[in-house]
């Protein structure tokens, strides 16, 4: 108990020690007020922040038909967002650019119908706050025990719908509030005479969603709250309230570009009997995910998920396929459409491989549901199609990319071998035995081919007139795709050059980092503040069998860095990543000296560093060549072999100090690397978990590793 208190202790001291190290932080978006706006409008909308605001100038929204601009005065930052009127409903990140740095994203839902705004008091029935039929309701749970009540007029017949958006909301939010725990509300509907009638949680995933048939003309209340009674400020929900269709997922859930085909539609408010509408997917989008508005009675749907795939189209077909003697025979590659339908439904699907051929499974569901309807939690099996011996199964899938957070229900087996000459049967059902319209799937099946994806490891990057900024890139081998990949950025804002390194064949996995490289910005003194979102790529040359070059180039993903309780760093996905030079901040110089080195196994080289201090600035400042936290590495293109030497270096730079050395140094068996780009960076701390970097000039580091002469002593076999 004692160790546990002093523990607590020593982590309470370092946070008061540390929360105040940088003088100046980015802004961190913790919530957008309302955080709703109507398609066809123009409204103004408040943006609260952790960090310094001031100065505003520029508003980042992802998507197409959605433009913001600073709203100009003082106080609380308001934006004016203007929405098309065929602007794609649902959820945008938001972003916006000061002259302290871009901020963390934001969400905003993009709705169809008015928005209404939660009054201060409506925290009981007697004060339940009128609303009309359709409206989408922006509220929040602001405290423990905040219950909202909304009080609706309906006639008898009337079905409508209730979406609510709260902790997927919150899930996009990022920052200091990370640590704050997330939203889990309930929806209950209830009659005049305070009778429940009907209540839910957790339809889409934290997230309620409620649809009811009045039998009765009259008055009803609708409340909304935590199941814990919890409530924090940042708590912001939408509640879309309509009488339309409303659809949640289609069956078969593929789309192939260019080829217009027909789906069935399953949701609330539909027409009787079964529905089909026509999926035409535009040319030129890229595969997996998309969202996207289906015809249906001359109008259009909600945004409904689809799989974009080029695969060739298979569907499941009719009878029981749930044996592997009735299981249905598929050529590889597919994209298998299927369903399980009914409760205990098991799908099987035979095909013929060769010993040592390699494949891939990979099922699509509710990963790509976009917080709809995600009812399958599939579980995959291979088995041998002659005796039913099971070789391998699959439950979750970890993308391991980007973090232990991100663990799906859709099931992936990457790489299997397959033993021998023979059939075999890929056999899928839900985890729990369940089924029904809504467990729809699409399972690729394909030969495990070589190839790479590439992560960016945060989604802005912040550079100070004067001084540098690196950009580290994560490269992800698949199925035995070897060589060095030259990365390249587009986009970069005026005044702002880059200096493009690559990813070497070998990397630094014994460290726990790489296989990294990195991009190195660098401005000028007096620099223009400006902001823009760029597109970084890979590219590599491949020798395939047989000798043939193939030349692949892979766009990288962003991710945006989640800080969580306990200070660890997870990430989840995003769609843009941003570049801003903004005003100098706590350094405002770092040189390097030299900027290029060439070791030998067992050789060690020293590069001085020279930071020069903002006025009055004398936190500590931390000196590395690897982005790293808690022991975890996230940035690392150093060659394998080369590590810094820490006791012969000066890493840290206390008080006014300026002056610190870095000591690279080559194992005895370090692997040969001809200019590796590698960034020197000086990090100064905002709070326990995050950081500033500041970077100087390129350090360019060759390994020269003698060839080995062959020992005239040695016997001959």
């Amino acid at each position: 108990m004692k160790r546990t208190i002093a523990l607590l202790l020593a982590i309470s001291l370092w946070f008061g020690v540390h929360e105040s190290a940088a003088q100046t932080a980015y802004p961190q978006i913790t919530a957008i007020k309302p955080v709703a706006a109507q398609v066809g409008t123009t409204s103004e909308h408040e943006i609260s922040f952790v960090g310094n605001y001031e100065g505003a100038y520029q508003v980042f929204v992802t998507g197409k038909g959605v433009t913001g601009e600073v709203v100009p005065g003082k106080g609380p930052i308001k934006v004016k967002f203007t929405v098309a009127a065929d602007a794609m409903l649902g959820v945008r990140d938001v972003r916006v650019a000061t002259p302290f740095g871009v901020s963390t994203l934001g969400p905003l839902v993009i709705a169809a119908d008015p928005i209404v705004v939660e009054k201060d008091k409506n925290n009981t029935p007697e004060e339940a706050q009128p609303i009309s039929v359709p409206a989408t309701v922006c509220g929040r749970i602001e405290q423990n025990n905040d219950i909202d009540f909304f009080k609706l007029t309906v006639k008898a017949g009337q079905a409508i719908s209730f979406h609510v958006r709260s902790a997927r909301l919150r899930d996009k939010v990022n920052g200091e509030h990370g640590r704050n725990p997330n939203s889990n509300l309930i929806i209950t509907l209830q009659n005049a005479a305070g009778e429940i009638l009907t209540s839910n949680k957790n339809f889409f995933f934290a997230d309620p969603f409620l649809h009811h048939k009045f039998a009765k003309d009259g008055e009803y209340l609708l409340g909304i709250r935590d199941v814990r009674y919890r409530g924090i400020d940042i708590w912001h929900y939408s509640i879309e309230i309509n009488e339309r269709p409303f659809v949640t997922n289609v069956y078969p859930l593929q789309g192939t570009p260019g080829r217009p085909a027909k789906a069935e539609l399953f949701g609330y408010n539909l027409p009787a009997g079964p529905i089909t509408t026509t999926v035409s997917i535009p040319s030129g989008i890229a595969e997996g995910p998309w969202s996207m508005a289906l015809p249906l009675n001359g109008g259009k749907t909600n945004p409904v998920p689809v799989v974009v795939s080029s695969l060739p189209f298979v569907q499941e077909k009719a009878g029981e396929n749930g044996l592997v003697a009735s299981a249905q025979p598929i050529a590889i590659p597919s994209a298998v459409n299927g369903r399980i339908e009914k409760d205990s439904d098991i799908d099987c699907y035979v095909f013929e491989a060769k010993w040592k051929e390699r494949f891939a499974f990979e099922v699509l569901a509710r990963r790509y549901q976009f917080g709809l309807d995600s009812a399958l939690d599939s579980t995959l099996r291979i088995i041998r199609a002659d005796d039913g011996t099971q070789l391998t199964d699959n439950d979750d899938f970890r993308d391991s990319r980007i973090g232990p957070r991100n663990t799906y229900s859709d099931s992936f087996i990457e790489s299997w071998v397959a033993p021998g000459n023979d059939k075999y049967c890929v056999e899928i059902r839900d985890l729990q035995f369940r089924g029904g319209p809504r467990f729809a799937y699409l399972l690729k099946v394909t030969r495990a081919e070589p190839h790479f994806l590439l992560d960016i490891d945060t989604d802005k990057t912040l550079i100070k007139p004067g001084t540098g900024a690196v950009i580290f890139v994560r490269a992800h081998r698949k199925h035995g795709f070897t060589g060095p990949i030259d990365l390249h950025i587009d986009g970069l804002p005026a005044g702002v050059t880059a200096t493009c390194g690559r990813i070497l064949d070998v990397g630094n996995k014994n460290r726990g980092g790489g296989p990294d490289g990195c991009i190195l910005l660098t401005t000028k003194k007096g620099a223009t503040i400006a902001a823009a979102n760029v597109t970084i790529t890979g590219t590599v040359v491949h020798k395939e069998s047989g000798g043939k070059e193939k030349k692949f180039s892979v766009v990288a993903r962003p991710r945006v860095a989640l800080y969580m309780g306990g200070g660890g760093r997870g990430h989840y996905r995003a769609a843009m990543h941003t570049v801003c030079v903004c005003k100098p901040l706590d350094i405002i110089g770092v040189v390097t000296s030299p900027t290029e080195i060439t070791l030998k196994p067992g050789e060690s080289r020293k590069i001085e560093v020279t930071v020069t201090r903002a006025k009055d600035f004398e936190k500590d400042v931390s000196l590395d060549v690897i982005y790293q936290h808690l022991g975890s590495i996230y940035g690392d293109s150093l060659p394998k072999g080369v590590t810094i030497d820490a006791p012969a270096s000066k890493l840290r730079l206390a008080g006014a100090d300026t002056k610190g050395v870095i000591v690279l140094k080559a194992a005895a068996d370090v692997t040969p690397a001809r200019r590796q780009l590698v960034p020197i960076m000086a990090h100064v701390s905002i709070n326990f978990v995050q950081k500033m970097s500041y970077c100087g000039q390129p350090l360019w580091v060759t390994v020269e590793v003698p060839e080995k002469k062959p020992d005239p002593k040695a016997k001959k076999k």
